[in-house]
């Protein structure tokens, strides 16, 4: 059992926590510091996962209640598991599966059928609404008509590619289905097509992509 209590989850914010020295400290220290007790640990946890995880469970169009709740118990297994995790770099891939996981599990409890868009939302729960944040650029609004014109496999696979922390190969296989082999290539193709999609939208090759 970690020595990690509830109290101190429950005490952790899932908005931006105050950066600390704890946030460059690697991910086997932070686990190992979570399943002490440390709060400073778990929140810096929290600090660099949270995003991802919020990425992941969003991607499965849960309402926003169903979407917290999912995100909780995602947090709450790492609780119970962080003084046991195997490959501490590989967390990111632990925390995105099992938030996977959840979500279908809610998916099915509700009887909904599971997205064939599967998505990876932009926004996160302190992230203001997208048209706030659109500048007035014609490069970036030119880029999402782009990538909106692209299939929904690329969509997800470039989504997944991008997502801070990465993820790695394995992880991002098991979540769409594809051999790790493909990969690598299916992305280059991906990255082809965008490029493609924005030399239409800007009249010219914007260079960059790939």
């Amino acid at each position: 059992m970690t020595a990690l209590s509830t109290e101190v989850f429950m005490g952790a914010s899932f908005a931006r926590v105050e950066y600390s020295t704890m946030n460059d400290a690697p991910v086997a220290e932070l686990l190992a510091g979570a399943a002490d007790g440390d709060q400073s640990a778990w929140n810096a946890l929290v600090e660099k996962y949270n995003r991802l995880v919020w990425y992941v469970v969003r991607g499965f169009r849960l309402d926003d209640a169903a979407a917290a709740d999912v995100t909780q118990t995602v947090w709450l297994k790492l609780v119970e598991h962080c003084g046991r995790i195997r490959d501490p770099e590989r967390l990111a891939g632990w925390l995105a599966v099992t938030a996977r996981n959840e979500a279908l599990r809610v998916l099915k409890q509700q009887g909904k059928q599971t997205p064939s868009n599967f998505e990876f939302d932009i926004g996160d729960p302190t992230a203001v609404d997208l048209d706030e944040r659109l500048v007035d650029d014609e490069i970036e609004r030119a880029a999402l008509r782009a990538f909106s014109r692209l299939s929904e496999d690329d969509q997800r696979l470039l989504r997944l590619l991008c997502v801070d922390p990465p993820l790695d190969y394995s992880t991002i296989s098991q979540m769409i289905g594809r051999p790790i082999g493909s990969i690598g290539p299916t992305r280059q193709r991906a990255l082809e097509r965008l490029r493609k999609f924005m030399t239409a939208e800007l009249g010219e090759d914007p260079g960059g992509l790939v």
